[in-house]
């Protein structure tokens, strides 16, 4: 059984993103352990806390640590990620030389409203994956756009054919999380 992390860039309640990551997910197998990590409340990165740490850092850490591949969606904010996301990245890729993301298999994914489907977040996010030495699965590119009229108002994903490519998508990225 493989666990599955998963980390949705949008901290806000009913995000695209979010209903995104749920459709990947209702893909993984049957026996797929998933669990979501929480990026809303870790405090900004700061080297001068990598002397002693705080324990948000800590726990988000030793979640990172446990998961063998990781399921990333992220909405785009001004050409890149969400502060919340790259400081997540930072944080269990700190202490120098102690990241923890190193080695992970993992499916980025890009969502947004417009029809650019958050492109420029996407290989802004990547960039980020590579340097962290992760595995990232590059094909096929996720990069979902026009999540309103993909989603209801609490922004789950209903559009039948969205869903499907979704799921089909994470059980692509379980094959290769294997490997």
């Amino acid at each position: 059984m493989a666990k599955y992390g998963v980390i949705v860039g949008s901290t806000r309640k009913n995000s695209y993103s979010l209903g995104v990551a749920e459709a990947l997910v209702a893909g993984l197998p049957a026996d797929a352990e998933v669990t979501y990590l929480d990026i809303a409340k870790l405090p900004l990165y700061n080297q001068d806390y990598d002397e002693a740490s705080p324990v948000e850092y800590t726990e988000f850490r030793d979640a990172v640590k446990a998961q063998d591949a990781f399921i990333i969606v992220t909405p785009e904010h001004n050409r890149s990620v969400p502060a919340a996301l790259k400081n997540a990245l930072d944080v269990a890729s700190r202490p120098w030389g102690q990241s923890v993301w190193a080695g992970k298999p993992v499916l980025p994914a890009s969502q947004s409203i417009s029809g650019i489907a958050g492109v420029a977040a996407h290989h802004v996010l990547r960039n980020s994956l590579d340097f962290l030495d992760m595995k990232i699965m590059h094909q096929p590119e996720l990069f979902i756009g026009n999540t309103a009229e993909l989603a209801d108002e609490n922004g789950k994903i209903t559009n039948e054919g969205t869903k499907e490519f979704l799921a089909n998508v994470a059980g692509q990225f379980a094959e290769f999380a294997k490997n």
